[in-house]
């Protein structure tokens, strides 16, 4: 066994909070394993063999180390194993023969030395042993509903998935880290998750004090972006921590990548009239998939080619058909930038940042934010700076040594600016500290200032995951860059309330002109979101965030909440509305609705009688089911009997947003993969067959008519045979492959 003791001593550059605040001089050093089996001897023999292991959302689990307990707990009855975590991501896999066909190159190309996660494979094929129990906040969206596991789905925002670990008494935590070597010392960022952590630790610190038998593992990966500011922690926050790199012949696994999903031409509408409600200057949260992706392709647009975006609003007749978007939101380019604070960091905000967008930076002093809120000055530092500063009271014309100090630490005056006596050394140079002196300022200004403030963040988050190149991309980073991104506490970022981390007086003054845009499912005309569970309890994925982001909506001045919907889906192979009247659960209630955009426009329901939003709801719903949906809330005497839905809103089809989106084609504009693909030519065209043949069974109408006419297939074109090919099923050995195939040239055709 390979065990080495840390010599803990803690750089300069981390924060008085991790290198302190929770007594961390005093813990004990880490101890690294470079083997999986004797850090699970060490856990078991710290904390017994009953474990109560809480593991972080997404690529944070630390697989090795997981994989590692679950195998002991299987081959030892007499431990028990319960692993409390939420989103466990898995390798996509189909369920009929022509997905499985599809998915075995992809999958085995995209996620190539991505391990399983095999508590979630045993999940998956029945064979979890009895002293296991696999306990999730939320699942990956759809995974779970047809599992065993919506029996043991735990329903909690997640600013309380902390509080409700130490309820269950959690006793062992693990997360995957990223490692450096600064000034000698070894220490470790929380990378992908700093979510959980950074709050968690310090709660088991005190069980600890208590006589608690507690062990917080860590497991390093090289592949891991390694994330500073509140992220990076000393390597005493860790009782172990497996890091197997000094092993000859060692590569570690790759990271659990997610791929650019396609934006349908109805998702794009969706972004399209989202961006119209982002305001310059202000503050963005979004969640993850397809429709978070293609308000950042509008956004984007907005900005790099305004006047084209101008115009194709102009068509959409924006201004006159929804005026709140000149009430509450902007259509220039972003002249001062946004600051993102969001739960999930998705790969959007990497292409805001490098488009000039993801710049307006927050700093932890309420008085500087106020300033740079208000305008009064900027990041760049002039003399301006200082005479502002003074004008505000918060230094004097007579600069005294905190002044100095304050200075400094602001990134006003450079670090080796010392002060004695009144009089500024830098250099070798000297000058008095007398602002109010003419001649005193202009040397002050030529050898004192630097160029630009420091401690500014552009993007708060709690963890993040994106496709490989966004992994990349934040690799990519300079130092001097990394340091405007900061992982942090999802309290910290999801609430208001005071955090270690942040008042919520600073939080509140940061978080200017915020938008909070987040998916949802269904929503119902009074109202109400549906995002996370089915009518008869079945949970699609979980709340998560979303009701703290609404409720920090209504909270904060100037804030709004929009939630993106499509306006329609396919439910039990039918085409149904997602804008209901009614429906048996509720994620978001009435009372905290805002605003709501579909692919047919926007809807503005905060503080508006009911009549006006129902209203509002059905104008933005297909029309298809406008009619229906109308009827309903007549004759619930929530609308007028005498209401018509206006001729602007009364064509709301699919073939309306094709057709306005089809200019743009020449262009290249409004593409399904704006962002890049994974999937090759060949395999891009199979997906368009497939889903095509899947719309076609879903039925058994459709179905009888989909065999009739792949009856009448005779030959497949030479294009046609390669993609067979690809699909294993251009020499097809039997019957059912023979039908099959057939059926395929014919979604093909």
């Amino acid at each position: 066994m390979s065990v080495l003791e840390l010599v803990e001593t803690h750089p300069a550059h981390l924060t008085p909070l991790m290198a302190g605040a929770h007594d961390s001089l005093s813990k004990s050093p880490a101890i690294v394993f470079d083997h999986h089996d004797d850090l699970v001897d060490q856990v078991i023999a710290k904390v017994g063999k009953k474990i109560i292991l809480g593991l972080p959302l997404a690529i944070g689990k630390p697989i090795s180390f997981v994989n590692a307990i679950y195998q002991r707990a299987k081959k030892d009855p007499s431990i028990s194993l319960t692993i409390e975590t939420g989103i466990t991501l898995e390798k996509p896999t189909g369920k009929s023969f022509l997905e499985k066909q599809f998915l075995g190159p992809f999958v085995e190309r995209e996620f190539a030395d991505v391990p399983d996660i095999e508590y979630m494979q045993d999940i998956r094929s029945g064979n979890l042993p009895d002293n296991v129990t696999v306990c999730e906040f939320f699942f990956k969206a759809g995974s779970c509903l047809y599992s065993k596991q919506q029996l043991n789905y735990t329903s909690t925002n997640y600013t309380h998935a902390v509080r409700d670990l130490i309820d269950k008494g959690v006793n062992v935590i693990a997360q995957l880290l990223a490692s450096r070597i600064c000034d000698g010392v070894t220490t470790y960022s929380l990378c992908s998750n700093s979510d959980l952590g950074l709050d968690l630790i310090p709660e088991l610190d005190k069980l600890k004090a208590e006589g608690k038998a507690i062990a917080v593992v860590g497991e390093v990966n090289t592949n891991m972006p390694f994330m500073y500011n509140h992220a990076e922690v000393p390597a005493s926050e860790f009782d172990f921590v497996l890091d197997a790199n000094s092993k000859p012949q060692h590569h570690d696994y790759a990271i659990f990548a997610a791929p650019n999903t396609p934006i349908s031409p109805e998702d794009h509408l969706i972004g399209l009239y989202s961006s119209t409600l982002v305001k310059d200057n202000g503050t963005l949260q979004v969640g993850i998939g397809s429709l978070s992706s293609a308000l950042t392709y509008s956004t984007l647009l907005r900005h790099q080619h305004n006047d084209d975006y101008l115009k194709i609003l102009k068509r959409l007749q924006i201004k006159e058909r929804f005026p709140v978007t000149q009430l509450v939101g902007d259509t220039a380019p972003f002249n001062h930038g946004l600051y993102g604070c969001s739960e999930l960091m998705v790969d959007g905000f990497l292409h805001l940042y490098d488009a000039g967008i993801l710049k307006r930076q927050v700093f932890e002093d309420i008085n500087l934010q106020h300033l740079l809120n208000n305008q009064k000055m900027t990041t760049k530092v002039s003399t301006d700076t200082l005479l502002t500063l003074c004008e505000h009271q918060l230094i004097s014309e007579y600069l005294t040594e905190s002044d100095v100090s304050y200075l400094i630490k602001l990134g006003v005056f450079k670090e080796n600016v010392v002060y004695r006596n009144g009089v500024l050394h830098i250099n070798g140079q000297k000058t008095p500290a007398n602002l109010h002196d003419a001649q005193c300022l202009r040397e002050i200004t030529q050898f004192c200032l630097n160029n630009e403030l420091k401690g500014g963040t552009v993007m708060h988050g709690a963890f993040f995951i994106g496709p490989q190149e966004f992994y990349q991309g934040l690799r990519d980073l300079t130092e001097e860059e990394h340091k405007h991104f900061c992982m942090t506490s999802v309290n910290y970022v999801n609430d208001l309330y005071d955090h270690m981390l942040g008042s919520q007086q600073l939080k509140q003054v940061q978080r200017q002109h915020a938008r909070f845009i987040n998916s949802g499912m269904m929503v119902t005309l009074d109202g109400s979101v549906v995002s996370d569970a089915l009518a008869n309890g079945q949970v699609v994925s979980g709340v998560g965030g979303q009701y703290n982001f609404v409720a920090q909506s209504h909270q904060l001045p100037g804030a709004r909440s929009i939630i993106k919907i499509r306006s329609t889906c396919v439910r039990d192979g039918k085409l149904q509305s997602n804008i209901l009247f009614n429906y048996g659960h509720t994620t978001i209630p009435r009372q905290l609705r805002d605003i709501v955009v579909t692919e047919y426009g926007i809807a503005d329901l905060r503080g508006k009688p009911d009549h006006v939003v129902y209203t509002e709801l059905i104008k933005i719903a297909d029309s298809r089911f406008q009619p229906d949906l109308l009827k309903q809330a007549k004759a619930a005497g929530k609308v007028a009997k005498d209401y018509e839905i206006p001729a602007a809103f009364s064509n709301n089809t699919s073939e309306s947003i094709h057709a306005f989106l089809a200019p743009y084609a020449d262009r290249n504009w409004f593409t399904p993969f704006p962002f890049g693909c994974s999937f090759t030519d060949e395999e891009l065209k199979l997906v368009k067959a497939l889903k095509k043949l899947k719309k076609q069974v879903s039925t058994p109408k459709g179905k009888i008519k989909a065999i009739t006419q792949a009856l009448t297939i005779r030959k497949a074109t030479e294009e046609q045979q390669k993609l067979l090919k690809r699909m294993h099923l251009d020499d097809p050995k039997n019957l059912e492959q023979r039908m099959t195939q057939k059926l395929l040239i014919n979604a093909l055709r």
